[in-house]
């Protein structure tokens, strides 16, 4: 008794004869049926070129499209020949002109030979699987499909949506519970000579030749009327993508489909003669004898899937530029924000990049140009410190910053001062980014500068606006990144406490505390500064309490030398 295949081909003809001689060679019958959407030409050419096989057939053709009721005839013409001209055959393998044995044809037969009752078919009913694409799981079976999807899309759609306006659902024939499951079966003589010799048949075939996929469902559900044991699962192996779409094997693909342990893998690429070499000519080293277990790389396809969907945090490409809310993440590692340090502290910048040892830029949003770490007027990348250019697309700026500098930390000032909007939504929002914030600290530059007074009020009352929407913003429920906010009396009331732990959440952990800290910028007279504020009708809250008379925050008098954070 042998195993006998039913291979439905519609191109690469020569890969099909390739692999329809290596079944014959271990003495498997195949019946063929040629797609008749194929010229009579080649067809007749491939016939011909199999003419020396003795235990060869070919069917009549039907015209088959993906997702038809073809697919079906097809598989049941072949499936009819197969029983009447083959009658040692005691298992019924289906493939396709693009499947491949992986391992030795003889020990898929003394595989099956040890399990002579026992029907392959991956079957399972829509309530039990997630892989129905397209939004039609229960639907496929309840509503009429007259259209083809890829040719008649619009009509399609319009008469799905007709049929659920008016409620129309139809009428499922007696006893039968729509299963679903991989088109590649293998089933037993007696199960599917039970399906094609059935009384009810012609009532079977009127109802799923309208089902959605018929292909996909007819034998995986009246296979459950008949089969003695069904294991619910295909020989062959077969993977598809998040569309639905089945994945390629290429060269590439060697060791990965050694690995799977399966007696069969679709879909092989035409061109791929290292996988056609080496399972077809090299038998005794094909694959060890083993329980066929294609889970065994699940996990890379699925990784293959998260990978095209979601892509890699922080990287954009024409290839896949993803749709909001899609992407793995703006920014691919972590960096750091601070907001009113570089305002309070003298020289900040290269004291944080000496203690953490990381690139520490000035205001990369500033309003005249791209402040580089050390003068830079072009980063990785090739970056420009144009801020036209960073303007036209703030996020993708920061994104390819942190992109192209992977494996170094960025930290950048930022303040009411830059150009603030819509960038701060982004920054808050990225779990990536690491938010310190001194409000009213940009307070201090206008307390030292010269300007007139009555227009250090105007500025000051237009920076406290622009602070405290995008205070609003990194309070946001929607925020998720790591914000920690002090306002600018609570901060220099104990400066060292805030200071060890933002240097601590970028990674340098000092054991004893911070060996050198940076020079605070000198505040005597900054609380009267802000009274006159006060007095001119601009009301500062942001900077916290500050008494008008020396406090803790300012100098005491008969002290020469400026206040340092030790």
């Amino acid at each position: 008794m042998s195993v006998g295949i039913i291979m439905l081909v519609h191109t690469a003809f020569d890969r099909a004869e390739q692999v329809a001689r290596h079944w014959a060679a271990a003495g498997c019958p195949i019946v063929f049926h040629v797609d008749k959407n194929v010229p009579a030409k080649t067809y007749n050419a491939f016939v011909t070129s199999m003419a020396d096989l003795p235990d060869i057939r070919f069917v009549k053709r039907h015209r088959c499209e993906w997702g038809t009721w073809g697919l079906v005839a097809a598989t049941q013409t072949a499936g009819e020949t197969m029983l009447e001209e083959f009658a040692d055959v005691r298992h019924v393998y289906l493939a396709s002109g693009a499947c491949l044995p992986l391992r030795p044809v003889q020990e898929l037969i003394d595989y099956l030979a040890d399990r002579q009752t026992t029907d392959f078919i991956e079957s399972a009913t829509t309530a039990d699987v997630p892989w129905t694409i397209g939004g039609l799981d229960q639907e496929r079976f309840t509503l009429r499909f007259p259209f083809s999807w890829r040719r008649q899309r619009y009509l399609f759609d319009k008469y799905v949506q007709f049929q659920r306006a008016v409620g129309y659902k139809r009428h499922i024939p007696n006893g039968v519970v729509p299963h679903m499951g991989s088109q590649w079966w293998c089933l037993t003589r007696q199960t599917l000579s039970a399906i094609l010799e059935d009384p009810e048949r012609k009532a079977y075939d009127r109802y799923f030749r309208r089902v959605w996929i018929p292909d996909e469902s007819y034998f995986q559900t009246l296979a459950r009327l008949y089969s003695r044991k069904i294991e619910s699962r295909s020989l062959t192996l077969s993977k598809f993508d998040y569309q639905g779409k089945p994945h390629i094997f290429y060269d590439d693909h060697l060791q990965l489909l050694r690995r799977s342990d399966c007696f069969v893998a679709r879909k092989i690429w035409p061109f791929a003669n290292r996988l056609y070499e080496a399972f077809l000519t090299d038998q005794d080293s094909a694959m060890k004898r083993t329980e066929p277990n294609p889970g065994k790389i699940d996990r890379i396809f699925s990784k293959a899937v998260e990978r095209r969907t979601r892509g890699r945090p922080g990287l954009y490409m024409q290839s896949r530029f993803p749709a909001p809310g899609r992407e793995g993440g703006m920014t691919c590692a972590q960096y750091s924000v601070f907001e009113g340090f570089s305002d309070l502290f003298e020289n900040f910048e290269p004291w944080l990049a000496k203690v953490t040892g990381a690139r520490v830029h000035g205001h990369l949003f500033a309003k005249e140009r791209v402040e580089y770490s050390d003068g830079q007027i072009v980063m990785n990348g090739a970056l420009s410190d144009s801020a036209k250019l960073r303007d036209y697309n703030k996020r993708a700026f920061l994104t390819n910053l942190i992109w192209n500098t992977r494996g170094e930390r960025q930290c950048f000032q930022f303040g009411p001062r830059d150009m603030i909007e819509k960038i701060d939504w982004d920054i808050a929002k990225d779990p990536n980014a690491q938010i310190s914030v001194i409000t009213g600290a940009w307070a201090i530059p206008l307390f030292k500068s010269n300007k007139n007074f009555s227009d250090i009020r105007k500025e000051a009352a237009l920076l406290q606006q622009i602070e405290s929407e995008h205070l609003k913003v990194l309070r946001s429920e929607w925020a998720k990144a790591r914000i920690r906010i002090w306002t600018l009396a609570e901060f220099i009331e104990a400066p060292m406490e805030p200071l060890q732990t933002v240097i601590d959440e970028i990674g340098k952990q000092y054991q004893r505390g911070l060996a050198e800290v940076p020079k605070m910028a000198d505040l005597t007279g900054f609380g009267q500064f802000l009274q006159n504020l006060k007095n001119q009708g601009m009301h500062p809250y942001l900077m916290g309490d500050f008494p008008v008379a020396h406090g803790r925050h300012e100098p005491q008098p008969g002290k020469r030398k400026p206040y340092l954070v030790q």
